[in-house]
């Protein structure tokens, strides 16, 4: 790929970022879509050039150095002057899942900025196995980073500020930031895609979750805080109103990666329990020891299902989660259901 001449480019001549230095997955990130007339395109009206900042491997030699490079390439093309800023945490690959972010730069109208640094070349369950604090130092120096910035911007100018992550991603997009550390300036909220069972908050939240709720989409407490949603919308299924901070879990029930137990060896997980999810067979049956090394298997595989099962989410759930996240204004359905048919046809 050649390097974009555009200078609010990642890798541009006038970044701050060489161009080499980002590795596939950067320069892929960088290069995606969907542009300024695409945007526009969907509804009619004028849009913006989505900013995205990506820092590689390659690009300093250690997580504080990287963060304070995305940080000052933020602030050289203008991020904190957009409507909204998103800290989007890559996989173990550094694969930041277009599926993702693109609802989120149509709902914005490209008045949105993102960022992500790479912290590992392994994929996310080999690096979760031989090099856990490696994700999460890079994730908590970019955090530190971004928000001791934002923090200092007056709060009616600066951009609302969002946490993304999908696997690892999101693993270490939670580890990122100790929410008793942010209670007095809050970000925005979060969109937390695939959880792996390893997670910090996850299964807090799903052991603590409403008595009758399934494990696969659990409520918790009055939902002003956290919710779910899956390939059916269940964020508007809350006894309270959202509070500042709205965190949303997207999972699937098929996902081994987030279901995943070592319990399993000896006890019937949750998630098999009735009612069981859409995506999970009736048929199947817990076996001791024997559904252990089903899921293990299942993890291997989990990324080579179709989209919107398993390990593979799809673009138009992400639209449901950040729907709940950021609440866009002046979205109608029929816009909404044109931008999901715009999702499906680009195969996401």
């Amino acid at each position: 790929m050649a390097a974009p001449v555009d200078p609010l480019k990642s890798g541009s001549p006038a970044s701050l970022i060489g161009w080499q230095g980002l590795g596939a997955e950067g320069r892929n990130r960088v290069l995606g879509g969907p542009d300024a007339a695409a945007i526009a395109a969907l509804r009619g009206q004028p849009a913006q050039e989505p900013l995205r900042v990506f820092v590689g491997l390659n690009n300093a030699d250690t997580p504080k150095a990287r963060a304070a490079l995305a940080l000052a390439e933020l602030r050289r093309i203008g991020a904190f002057d957009r409507a909204v800023l998103v800290i989007a945490t890559p996989t173990g690959t550094g694969w930041v899942d277009p599926a993702a972010m693109q609802p989120v730069e149509y709902l914005m109208q490209g008045d949105i900025a993102s960022v992500s640094v790479q912290y590992s070349y392994l994929p996310s369950w080999l690096s979760l196995l031989v090099e856990p604090e490696y994700g999460a130092e890079t994730a908590q120096a970019v955090f530190r980073a971004v928000y001791g910035h934002w923090t200092g911007l007056p709060k009616d100018t600066r951009p609302k500020l969002y946490l993304f992550g999908l696997s690892l991603g999101s693993l270490n997009s939670d580890l990122s930031a100790d929410i008793y550390d942010v209670l007095g300036d809050p970000y925005q909220g979060a969109l937390w895609a695939g959880p792996p069972f390893a997670s910090r908050t996850w299964p807090q939240i799903t052991a603590g979750r409403a008595a009758g709720s399934p494990a696969w989409a659990p409520r918790f407490r009055d939902g002003s805080l956290v919710r779910f949603t899956t390939q059916t919308d269940h964020t508007a299924e809350a006894d309270a109103s959202w509070g500042p901070i709205r965190i949303v879990y997207l999972q699937y029930a098929s996902d081994p990666i987030v279901f995943f137990s070592p319990a399993t060896l000896w006890r019937r997980p949750d998630w098999m329990v009735a009612p069981r999810g859409p995506d999970v067979s009736p048929s199947l049956a817990w076996v001791p020891v024997v559904t252990f090394f089903q899921l293990v298997f299942d993890m291997m595989t989990a990324t080579s299902t179709p989209a919107g099962y398993g390990h593979v989410y799809a673009a138009g759930d992400y639209l449901t989660g950040w729907l709940a996240v950021t609440a866009p204004e002046g979205w109608t359905a029929p816009e909404l259901d044109r931008l999901r048919a715009e999702l499906r046809a680009q195969g996401l």
